[in-house]
Parts: C-alpha cells; structure tokens; sequence
C-alpha cells in the first residue's frame, strides 16, 4: 500500500492514490496530496473542498459530477458551473477533488 508523510504523520493511500480514511485528513494532507496533482490550492479550490467534506459528512458518499455542478451552483453561484469547477481540477472533478478532499475515490469514476 501506498503512503504519503505529512508534517511527521504516515498515512495510507489506496492503490489510486485516495486517502485511506477521510478523518485523518486536514488541511496540511490536502497541500500534500495537492502539490502531488500539481495544484497550487486558491480560495476557489477550497471553496469545492469544503463542499465536497460537508456532503460527505452529511450523505457518506461523494457527489456525483451532476450534483456536484448543481450543488455549487446553487451556492456559490451560477458562475460556478461545469467549466469552471474542471477549470479547477482539470484531471476531473469529482476525482481529482475528492482525493484533494481526502474522501473516498467516487462511484462510476475510472
């Protein structure tokens, strides 16, 4: 299994790089794991982090890209739409984000 170090603290990852459990996650573990998707995290990107952890919280799943979309729209703004959240994490949303967010690999992503 792999794992990531950060600030001292061993955590495992799963074969596709997603933190083994989301509550050993923080801030920090984000940077990490952001710095490894060559991602310099913005206001904009924790904006969908922090959503991202408070439906998983709520639902224990991870939202599916149409949600996601609708979801941020309705919070965030209509600005915030497909185009803008890929623009964010260009190697897919849903994917990419969540690891960032430290949650599960989404269902149905390959």
């Amino acid at each position: 299994m792999v794992s990531i170090t950060v600030k001292g603290t061993k955590l495992e990852l799963d074969e596709n790089g997603f933190l083994g459990d989301w509550e050993k996650w923080n801030k920090d573990v984000a940077q990490t794991i952001a710095e490894g998707e060559n991602i310099v995290l913005t206001d904009a990107h924790w904006e969908i982090i922090n959503f991202l952890r408070e439906y998983y919280a709520k639902y224990q799943i991870a939202p599916m890209i149409r949600i996601l979309v609708k979801e941020t729209q309705k919070t965030l703004g209509p600005d915030k739409n497909l185009k803008y959240i890929y623009g964010l994490f260009p190697a897919g949303p849903a994917k990419q984000a969540c690891k960032i967010a430290g949650l599960p690999k989404p269902t149905g992503c390959v």
